[in-house]
């Protein structure tokens, strides 16, 4: 590993990536802002693995009130566990999760009426130092690395990870 990208590996490392100097590599060599891809990566990865960490809080309350609380209700009913609703639920959470980021890349993907086409402003999102200011670098392609950024020792509360 070049000694240059060492403190960024380092980094990479903390956050808990799995091929830390490979990221830095990419950082150093290609100019990609991939500390900045990477960690809200991880960050989206929060949001999706609390669908399954929470499942017996979410599942109770879901069965008391809400929009899906029949069909909760209906679940567990027919001997789902609240892990394994979560497991399907954390699933969903990821399935929209790389929807969102494969639209930030790509604002026409969706439905957009044939008299808007082409007329429409799109949207990028943009690194900021750690001082909170714009480094001019954008974070594309996002979705790509969605399932590489996943953290690998499981925070699941339950389920079959085979």
């Amino acid at each position: 590993m070049p000694e240059d990208i060492g403190p960024l590996a380092r980094l990479f490392d903390v956050l808990g990536a799995e091929d830390a100097e490979g990221w830095a590599e990419s950082e150093a060599e290609e100019g990609l802002p991939q500390l900045a891809r990477f960690r809200l990566l991880r960050a989206v990865w929060q949001d999706i693995d609390e669908w399954s960490t929470t499942a017996p809080r979410w599942v109770a309350a879901y069965r008391r009130e809400g929009v899906a609380g029949g069909a909760v209700e209906r679940a567990v009913r027919l001997g789902l566990t609240a892990e394994e609703l979560g497991e399907i639920a954390r699933e969903v959470a990821r399935e929209t999760a790389f929807g969102l980021l494969q639209g930030l890349d790509d604002p026409d993907r969706g439905d957009v009426p044939d008299e808007a086409a082409g007329r429409l402003p799109g949207w990028f999102l943009g690194e900021l130092s750690a001082r909170g200011e714009p480094t001019g670098r954008v974070l594309g392609a996002l979705h790509e690395d969605l399932n590489e950024a996943e953290p690998q020792t499981p925070t699941r509360t339950g389920g079959d990870d085979t």
